[in-house]
């Protein structure tokens, strides 16, 4: 199996590290990935001037475009041959409407336009805590695994959040989820140079059962997304 990882936190991030690492468990790893932070890039795309391309040691090869770019890229030009394209561990959930606006998702959803088994995985963090890396790489561990080996809809991908519950048990219950179509509030604060957006992530509405309430509750969750 080849699996391509990429993300929108940039090549040096940790959360890519460590979904490299573990997927390394089940396949020959290709990272593509941005060169620079891309957060919140959402589906924007490279047309109208070349896209750098560093090629690292080690199948890396750095990307001077977005997430979107890097699935793009892989699939039509550095690895055409890759069985599943899995974008990040990002750093921060991409809950409900952040599926609209996350260029982690927007890399997985790339490949799923083109036919790729695709998956984009993130982790929630809980204010004022920092993620435990290595224990977020146990916990998804085993769900990874199953994935990977599960059949996938063509013209589907896979949306997955890890919570970040204050305990640090390795088993976590993983919960099949509808993505929350709530609407995030958008709050603003006046200040010298304009408005800033003042929203606090962790009070965002939620539906019972949905996507965010059940990984804000502790569980992993797991939706399947037609593009």
């Amino acid at each position: 199996m080849k699996l391509i990882v990429t993300n929108d936190d940039g090549i040096e991030a940790q959360g890519l590290l460590t979904l490299a690492g573990l997927a390394s468990q089940w396949g020959d790893v290709v990272i593509v990935a941005p060169a620079e932070i891309q957060s919140g890039a959402s589906h924007q795309l490279t047309n109208n001037r070349p896209i750098r391309v560093d090629e690292l040691a080690g199948d890396r090869y750095r990307v001077w475009g977005t997430p979107a770019d890097c699935a793009r890229l892989a699939l039509g030009q550095l690895a055409a041959d890759g069985d599943w394209v899995l974008s990040g561990i990002n750093h921060g959930a991409n809950l409900g409407v952040d599926v609209y606006e996350s260029g982690t998702v927007a890399a997985a959803r790339e490949a799923a336009f083109h036919g790729c088994k695709a998956m984009a995985l993130s982790h929630y963090v809980a204010e004022g805590r920092a993620i435990d890396w290595p224990l977020a790489a146990e916990r998804l561990g085993p769900l990874l695994e199953r994935l990977l080996h599960e059949p996938l809809e063509s013209g589907c991908f896979l949306n997955v959040n890890l919570p970040h519950p204050e305990h640090t048990e390795r088993r976590l219950e993983t919960k099949i989820a509808s993505v929350d179509s709530s609407p995030f509030r958008h709050t603003f604060a006046r200040t010298g140079n304009g408005y800033l957006n003042v929203d606090v992530y962790h009070e965002r509405p939620r539906r019972p059962g949905q996507d965010t309430d059940l990984c804000f509750s502790g569980h992993i969750s797991v939706s399947t997304i037609r593009v």
